[in-house]
């Protein structure tokens, strides 16, 4: 791919080509792609964050408070999107998700008023497609932490007068966030990426990054094109995270 992205056109067959470097001069030219590389930026750093906030609280709930057969009950509902092909549960949430919806009936059974409910084809849709597929990378990398925290330190911190939420962010947090970090790195990276749910979840407003490095193999079979706008990706996310090294790595200490 690296090879294709210095490439005029695809070598196959009779085709013409040469090495150039127009494919990359193209993102720095058209500020389209700046802007949906940012769009996408911006949406990975949302699925990560809402992933981290809603993942962390289950993770300390299976490994601290659940025992037996109820704690293998969550997990198997937390593993459940890893069974499932991704597309059976793209369209799931179309289904849930769309204007006389699941969602949309099941609140009308319940609410004394009528709502109407119609998500598809929103950030939103894309954000919950997204947060559903990758929610259990962060709850068990996070789990995995915190259930190796011994719970001597957790009393000898209660013992001491510590509050609930000073052993939250003084003993847990410190102790359980390489198992966060890791488990954050793992949503971000192929979030940013992402084009499957963005372009069924959000239709018009569903283009971003990844759908347009898609459009370039698929549908415009344009490849060095597409190549070099993956590379560009790839370099960015690998630059957000040598940035964001230095932070971790002070955290963790």
């Amino acid at each position: 791919m690296l090879y294709f992205s210095f490439l005029s056109d695809v070598p196959f067959g009779d085709t013409e080509w040469h090495f150039t470097t127009e494919n990359y001069q193209a993102f720095f030219q058209t500020r389209t792609y700046a802007i949906l590389l940012w769009k996408s930026v911006r949406l990975g750093l949302t699925v990560t964050l809402i992933s981290v906030l809603v993942g962390f609280p289950c993770a300390y709930v299976l490994a601290k408070t659940i025992r037996g057969r109820s704690r293998e009950a969550l997990f198997l509902l937390v593993i459940l999107p890893f069974w499932s092909n991704s597309l059976v549960r793209i369209f799931s949430w179309a289904i849930v998700l769309r204007g006389n919806g699941v969602l949309e009936i099941g609140l009308n059974a319940i609410l004394p008023f009528e709502v109407d409910v119609n998500l598809m084809f929103s950030t939103p849709a894309v954000v919950v497609g997204l947060v559903h597929s990758y929610l259990p990378y962060v709850i068990l990398t996070s789990y995995l932490a915190i259930q190796a925290i011994d719970d001597d330190l957790i009393d000898a911190a209660r013992s001491l007068g510590a509050g609930k939420l000073t052993i939250l962010f003084r003993v847990i947090l410190p102790l359980s966030f390489p198992g966060l970090a890791a488990g954050a790195v793992l949503i971000f990276v192929p979030v940013v990426g992402s084009f499957m749910e963005p372009r069924i979840l959000g239709g018009r407003v569903g283009t971003y990054y990844g759908t347009v490095i898609e459009d370039q193999f698929v549908a415009v079979y344009n490849w060095p094109l597409g190549a070099a706008l993956s590379f560009i990706l790839l370099a960015v996310v690998l630059l957000i995270l040598a940035l964001s090294t230095p932070v971790l790595r002070r955290a963790i200490a």
